[in-house]
């Protein structure tokens, strides 16, 4: 038997599906899901917030499909796919660590395309991608129709700076530490940039980038959830304190 489906983004920048959680994952998931469901019957928005490569979208997917099990209709978008257009980099420092955290995400898609429409009251005519950070293809045509009872999770770094925060109805910090993440990262983009390359990539545009994000924002004194995903096999919920 299939898992109920999940509607995702139509971006080629995603990881494939995880695979299925062992016991201890699996128990954990189940009791962020009805964390989730607790909140409110109506359409609701989370957002899985940490540093590059804690697992978000992993977890993002894992998230959607226990809520698609238990009936809810699931929807996935990424940070990652609103994103201004690489053709427009000349015009501002997309590179470095401070303007990659400036500059580098299209809020005002984001918040148009994405998180305006799938509020409480509004249409939930969505598109979950504005440009393929890949092929650079604009899919801000794209839509789909969120229902009233529809749940909405994005992963993404900076997910709770100000300007959109307050659009979120559940904040989830995905924690590991600075050394993990650059390491994972690195071994993730590998392949694709050469070792040296991606570790420079990651310590010195990424994690310098979510270093002024912590010191600016401060996200970890007011998320709602902080999981530790340092093992991905067992990891932890640390806040809320009762879980």
């Amino acid at each position: 038997m299939t898992d109920p489906p999940v509607e995702l983004s139509v971006s080629t920048w995603r990881q494939p599906l995880p695979p299925r959680a062992g016991p201890e994952r699996a128990e954990v998931l189940e009791r962020v899901v009805g964390l989730i469901e607790t909140l409110a019957k109506g359409r609701l928005r989370i957002v899985l917030d940490g540093l590059t490569a804690a697992g978000k979208t992993s977890l993002g997917h894992e998230l959607a499909a226990g809520l698609a099990t238990r009936g809810r209709p699931a929807f996935r978008a990424s940070m990652d796919d609103f994103k201004r257009p690489w053709r427009d980099a000349h015009l501002y420092d997309r590179k470095s660590g401070e303007g990659y955290y400036r500059n580098a995400f299209d809020l005002d898609a984001a918040k148009r395309l994405l998180l305006g429409p799938t509020a409480p009251g509004a249409d939930g005519v969505v598109a979950l991608c504005s440009i393929d950070p890949l092929t650079q293809i604009d899919h801000a045509a794209v839509k789909v129709q969120m229902p009233h009872d529809g749940v909405l999770v994005v992963d993404g770094v900076f997910g709770c700076r100000p300007e959109i925060n307050d659009f979120w109805d559940l904040r989830i910090w995905v924690d590991v530490d600075a050394e993990l993440s650059v390491r994972r990262g690195a071994d993730r983009d590998a392949a694709r940039d050469g070792a040296a390359e991606a570790e420079r990539l990651h310590r010195e545009r990424y994690l310098a980038a979510e270093t002024i994000y912590l010191q600016e924002v401060d996200p970890l004194s007011f998320v709602e959830v902080v999981l530790d995903n340092s093992d991905f096999a067992r990891p932890v919920i640390v806040r809320p304190a009762a879980a």
